[in-house]
């Protein structure tokens, strides 16, 4: 594997783990899965950044689980989009 590829997937590596975090907090419905799709890539590439890669992975997920539970607990979304 080249450098330009290990780079690309440890920036990927990098991103999931950013993404799954801010989906913690906002807009889960679209950061989770962007985070778990990321994390993917990042460890199929090989990433050297396995650890992120994986935290990236399982913020993702938990973005998922806060979000179903915030729907079956209360019937709506954490966020709104309109008034």
């Amino acid at each position: 594997m080249n450098h330009q590829a290990t780079e690309d997937a440890d920036q990927m590596a990098v991103a999931s783990f950013v993404l799954g975090l801010l989906g913690l907090l906002i807009f889960n419905l679209v950061l989770g899965p962007c985070a778990i799709v990321l994390s993917g890539l990042a460890l199929a590439r090989r990433t050297g950044r396995r650890g992120r890669a994986l935290l990236g992975l399982a913020l993702g997920t938990a973005d998922l689980v806060i979000l179903a539970i915030s729907v079956l607990g209360s019937h709506h979304t954490i966020w709104q989009l309109g008034a």
